[in-house]
């Protein structure tokens, strides 16, 4: 099965987080063993320089765009090390103007990266058409895998129509949907199955909404018939912590789909997942701790020494460390096997 073939598939593919020092440094050994940890948990892709990993790495003052991008594809080869084992997607964030986009495509694609998550956070004013040029001008460098960001942290509304020729592109492989809306998370299913494009894996990105979005048989009435159309799998900074626990998860949805029976404890965990994402998203606070609310948890589980952020500004808001601690004690069942516990929650 190749790259694409395996998105299609559908898969659990983490949003790759940052390991730093005290000292706001690079922490090699510990960026390694998270990549380990991902892959020894099931993941059956990397999500590498989105907003997870900070998007301050490309500052020319800091300079790891490359570096963070090679250290996780080299772990990925040495687990990993002949074609008969299991695939794993590597998948690099690119994002800027076409200039800066083109750059950094070109370098995921020479370190080996199979696609590229094309963030349009930086095109504010744009008309759609200069975005879509834009997006063809990146896919001859590196295939696509499309972003629907929602507006709360970055994003903009894009129309059914933007999606409806973005998936004309022949080199998109997938989309992430994460607009955090249910009206434009449709726009985009019903925009691919339109193109006749069964070759588009689609990905939830919404992480208030993720056991409902790949427990629902889209129906989308196109090419002279209803065509039902589900969400292959996750692209999630949700997934870059109790990944053992959401590769069980996807296991069982994609067992359910289909049958005519929706197990009544699944849309539970759904419910379980939603609040535990809003503590350690930082909801309250506009999203404002969500980057340090994944580093809290992973820091309760052993594989992060702190919560440090390239910005030395970016930390838990108040309140927050409370709340992860409510909801770790609240469901286990999102944890199971993952080790850590509460290991320092105060």
């Amino acid at each position: 099965m190749n790259a694409r073939e395996h998105l299609r598939a559908g898969q659990v593919i983490p949003a790759h987080p940052l390991a730093l020092t005290a000292r706001r440094t690079l922490d090699e050994s510990r960026q390694r063993a998270l990549t380990r940890y991902y892959l020894a948990a099931g993941a059956g892709g990397l999500a590498v320089g989105v907003h997870t990993t900070q998007f301050a790495i490309r500052s020319p003052s800091i300079g790891l765009y490359r570096p963070v991008l090679e250290l996780a594809i080299d772990e990925a080869r040495s687990a990993f090390s002949n074609a008969s084992e299991r695939p794993v997607a590597m998948i690099a964030g690119i994002c800027g103007h076409t200039a800066q986009a083109l750059a950094e495509a070109d370098t995921a694609a020479t370190i080996g990266y199979d696609a590229a998550l094309l963030s349009l956070g930086d095109w504010r004013i744009e008309a759609e058409d200069a975005l879509l040029a834009h997006c063809r001008e990146i896919a001859t460098v590196i295939p696509l895998f499309g972003f629907y960001l929602q507006p709360a942290v970055g994003g903009r509304v894009l129309s059914h129509a933007f999606w409806r020729e973005f998936a004309e592109i022949p080199n998109v492989w997938a989309i992430k949907i994460a607009p955090f809306n249910r009206y434009q998370t449709i726009d985009v299913v019903r925009a691919v199955v339109e193109a006749g494009r069964d070759d588009i894996a689609l990905y939830t990105g919404n992480d208030d909404n993720i056991v409902a979005d790949l427990l629902t048989p889209f129906p989308i009435h196109a090419r002279g018939g209803t065509v039902v159309r589900w969400i292959d799998g996750g692209l999630l900074g949700q997934w870059a912590m109790w990944t053992r626990t959401a590769v069980a998860m996807l296991a069982e949805i994609k067992s359910a789909r289909g049958t005519g029976r929706l197990p009544a404890s699944l849309l539970s965990l759904g419910a379980a997942l939603t609040d535990a994402n809003a503590a350690i998203f930082d909801a309250t606070h506009a999203f404002a701790g969500c980057i340090p609310g994944i580093h809290e948890v992973l820091r309760r589980q052993g594989l992060l020494d702190g919560i440090w952020c390239l910005d030395e500004n970016e930390t838990l808001s108040p309140g927050q460390a409370e709340e992860i601690t409510r909801v770790m004690r609240s469901y286990p069942e999102l944890q199971r096997g993952e080790g850590g516990g509460e290991r320092g929650e105060s």
